[in-house]
């Protein structure tokens, strides 16, 4: 199985659901509008209500927010310190011996962000499931109701690994680095500044280019693109294998889907930065570009 590079299809699923090692999980969160005069871009909510509303049999639910991001900062879903992850993943049953998949509801987005997130810790038996809950559902496979049964505890031991994650500064300097792209993963008009931010000031970081995570998606079944067309997207932006790749988006979570793709891809230097436009449109210490 791993030689899909992270990427599980519905099929090949359902035939590892009664496997002991396998560790299933919902990580669906949604992002509601923020009351009038909030200091946030959205209200975030867990997806606890549409998992129990329906899940794939066995499946655990992932509250991102809540339990894997940091808890200490204005800026939602934070990449919060090893041990804090440790201990969550380990409350839901991984070990380093576990087989994960990880899936969502409308959008890969928040699986992918897991799947980013454990790969950082040295995890490397972790896939994605190709068009999420949507797909399973429309292709009529079986589902459960009710709250997560959950997994028995377990020990994860991680190996963090470094480049993963960048800051402010770092984003700020790959800007003027030759062989160096930063890529926009939010929509053309919110790239090009033409309406309105919920994070701020509109525009992007400086000289990114745009490759919009909903442009690698298909949006009927909600399964990613083929490679080859995904790598088109990519090259058209000057997105080449022999350059770093350093993505963003609005909060650090539609860029895993650029990274999911670019990782599949075979392209191996790659980054998030992580505050993305939620912290980058609110410093007006740093520059940004509309048009």
């Amino acid at each position: 199985m791993s030689g899909h590079n992270g990427l599980i299809s519905t099929a090949e699923l359902a035939d590892i659901l009664d496997r002991p090692n396998l560790r299933l999980f919902d990580c669906t969160t949604y992002l509601e509008p923020a009351p009038e005069g909030s200091s946030q871009p959205y209200l975030t909510v867990a997806g606890r209500h549409t998992f129990e509303a329906g899940h794939i049999p066995g499946a655990d639910f992932l509250d991102l927010q809540a339990e894997f991001s940091d808890a200490s900062t204005e800026l939602r879903f934070m990449m919060p310190d090893v041990a804090q992850l440790e201990a969550a993943f380990g409350r839901h049953g991984i070990s380093n011996d576990s087989r994960v998949v990880l899936y969502s509801i409308g959008t890969p987005m928040w699986a992918t962000r897991f799947w980013w997130m454990l790969k950082s810790l040295g995890f490397e038996n972790v896939s994605v499931l190709d068009g999420g809950l949507d797909k399973w559902k429309f292709e009529g496979r079986p589902l459960d109701t009710g709250p997560a049964k959950g997994y028995a505890p377990a020990t994860l031991v991680a190996e963090p690994k470094d480049g993963f994650f960048v800051d402010k500064h770092e984003t700020l300097a790959a800007t003027s680095e030759h062989g160096t792209v930063v890529v926009n993963a939010l929509g053309p008009q919110f790239h090009r500044g033409l309406e309105p931010s919920r994070y701020g000031r509109p525009g992007r970081v400086p000289g990114s280019c745009n490759v919009s995570a909903a442009t690698l998606l298909d949006p009927k079944t909600k399964a990613f693109v083929p490679l080859a067309e995904a790598e088109a997207k990519f090259k058209a932006q000057g997105i080449t294998k022999d350059k770093r790749v350093v993505a963003y988006c609005g909060g650090g979570i539609s860029a895993t889907v650029d990274l999911f793709l670019l990782h599949r891809l075979g392209y191996d230097n790659l980054t998030l930065y992580d505050g993305s436009m939620g912290e980058w449109a609110k410093d007006a210490s740093l520059p940004i570009e509309t048009g």
